[in-house]
């Protein structure tokens, strides 16, 4: 199957639509055909699809392709880096979604010079290793064997805190605690909004998220637009976060294994990957996932009320006859009553008389 009719398969699926509609569709935005002009001049060819369907069919072809195209470029690293797997690249290949593509790619990313990267530097990465399964061992005693002042581990909390960070990574980077925390964040993260200390008085029009807390999943588009506005100019400091005692719950549950010493640096770990790496990354996925939606809705609204008065009589309470002018498909006619209802409607082929 080719991508194309992968796509196409994959739409009709989603959207329960014929295969014939979203092949036409595609093929006339691939022509550079606009959604207004399909929606409007080409419904014998797209089987009546309105102007939603059009825009759902072309935005969903785009995220596929760019799904594919991000899916390549991520094989093709792994390869070249002699990273890839069977596993792995079953995995990639089975993945259906950026973000999902994203968390399997983060472990083998290229990464800047983390604090991991320098505890494994430093010799450290057998003995965090060693600590994670959770074996009953003394990890005081097991640290001192990797002191190293030339590398600056100076003593076993040292050694353990590199230790510890190694942890914190492999817990940022596995695919299935990051899609639990995110599940979470949709769920019960709550939108938290504060003034800015001395901006009280500069930002009065946004008194009302001076102390404001909502939950994300309920939040109206424009209250959250409101906030960001008010963040960016420096009024309000706006976090999305749920409460840290349920995400270090959930992580713990996950990793922690034990009650013995290595168990409490697993648990240590946990909650740095937590309010390091795993939290702040989630935090921002929310915020750029909710201001999309949040404009979805606001221009939706505005749609709306645009419909709204677009429907409106133009000269009030008259009967009225309207013609749309057509040559190829037709002249539609409709005539409305004094009071707006339809009391006919047809299509004159005037070339065809």
């Amino acid at each position: 199957m080719t991508n194309a009719a992968k796509y196409i398969d994959t739409i009709c699926k989603e959207l329960n639509l014929r295969p014939s509609q979203v092949s036409a569709t595609a093929k006339l935005i691939s022509e550079g055909a606009t959604v207004p002009f399909i929606a409007r001049y080409r419904k014998e060819v797209t089987g009546m699809l309105d102007e939603v369907a059009v825009t759902h069919i072309r935005d969903r072809m785009q995220q596929l392709v760019e799904l594919d195209q991000r899916r390549d470029s991520i094989l093709k690293s792994l390869e070249e880096r002699e990273l890839l797997t069977d596993s792995l690249k079953s995995a990639i290949l089975k993945a259906d979604s950026l973000t999902t593509l994203e968390d399997l790619y983060l472990p083998y990313r290229p990464k800047r010079r983390t604090r991991a990267m320098i505890a494994r530097e430093a010799g450290l990465e057998p003995l965090a290793q060693k600590i994670f399964e959770q074996i009953d061992f003394d990890v005081l005693s097991g640290a001192k064997d990797y002191i190293n002042p030339e590398k600056e581990i100076v003593d076993e909390d040292k050694a353990l805190a590199g230790a510890r960070d190694i942890i914190a990574e492999w817990i940022n980077e596995e695919a299935a605690a990051r899609e639990e925390i995110r599940e979470l964040y949709k769920s019960k993260a709550l939108v938290r909004c504060r003034v800015l200390g001395g901006k009280e008085d500069e930002g009065q029009k946004y008194r009302d998220y001076f102390d404001w807390n909502e939950p994300l999943s309920k939040v109206p588009s424009h209250r959250l637009l409101a906030m960001r506005r008010g963040e960016a100019e420096g009024i309000l400091i706006l976090r999305i976060h749920p409460e840290e005692e349920d995400a270090q719950y959930k992580l713990e549950r996950r990793f922690v294994r034990g009650v013995n010493s290595a168990s409490k640096q697993v648990k240590q770990a946990a909650e740095d990957a937590y309010k390091r790496l795993l939290g702040p990354s989630i935090e921002t996925e929310m915020r750029m996932d909710s201001k999309k939606q949040a404009d979805e809705q606001a221009m939706q609204v505005f749609a709306d009320n645009l419909r709204e008065l677009l429907l409106a009589s133009p000269l009030g309470e008259k009967a009225m006859l309207a013609v749309d002018p057509g040559y190829r498909t037709g002249c539609k006619t409709v005539a409305l009553s004094a009071q707006g209802k339809l009391l006919h409607h047809d299509v004159l082929y005037l070339t065809c008389l």
